[in-house]
């Protein structure tokens, strides 16, 4: 079995939030997969899909962010899912705003969320990273996240869970270097390719 996991905070006051970008791309996924219906399992939303060939669990964690390991934890616990069966989809400040990486293992850069998981289940997880960007200073870290997408970033954002939906097959698969190239490609195609921090060097 394996878990698509996203991270963000249980609640509507939170639904919009850049932190809750990883919700919206697992939700898409659930959309795009005809995936069962959603209910409460492992302190978490839950639903099952076939993706690419593979029995899949899409997993929303109900215990918010900074708890997000129990949840995802307990699930692959249940499952016996090895961690590089776990994909965790989580916003990603240190990447412009509609880029995507992903990367096997690797530091949690502070991510709460992140620190959580991998104490529950070791580090050598799937992270797919979707950028928003930085505010520009550490301390304004905690209310750029814990605020809404701006309007001029929704056409971004949906595009990029499009995108994770897509193609979520190739993660299935372990084609992590296929699924990044083309959300990369759609993101490319749909006109987000110029998106980036004011100084950034296009990449």
């Amino acid at each position: 079995m394996l878990i698509f996991a996203g991270l963000g905070n249980p609640g509507q006051r939170y639904a919009r939030n850049r932190h809750n970008i990883g919700f919206m791309a697992v939700a898409a996924i659930a959309r795009a997969c005809n995936a069962s219906p959603w209910r409460s399992r492992f302190q978490a939303y839950a639903c099952e899909a076939t993706i690419g060939g593979e029995k899949a669990l899409l997993l929303l964690p109900q215990t918010y962010m900074n708890e997000s390991g129990r949840a995802i934890g307990e699930a692959a616990r249940f499952f016996k899912a090895a961690p590089a069966d776990v994909i965790v989809f989580h916003d990603e400040l240190d990447l412009a705003p509609a880029k995507l990486r992903v990367k096997l293992g690797g530091g949690n850069a502070g991510h709460n969320g992140l620190r959580s998981t991998t104490a529950a289940i070791g580090n050598d997880y799937r992270r797919v990273r979707m950028g928003i960007g930085h505010p520009g200073d550490k301390a304004l870290v905690h209310a750029y996240v814990l605020n809404d997408f701006g309007k001029a970033e929704e056409p971004w954002v949906e595009d990029l869970c499009t995108a994770c939906a897509d193609n979520a097959a190739l993660l299935a698969v372990h084609d992590d270097a296929g699924f990044q190239n083309k959300v990369h490609l759609f993101m490319e195609a749909r006109g987000h390719g110029a998106v980036k921090r004011l100084g950034e060097k296009a990449e």
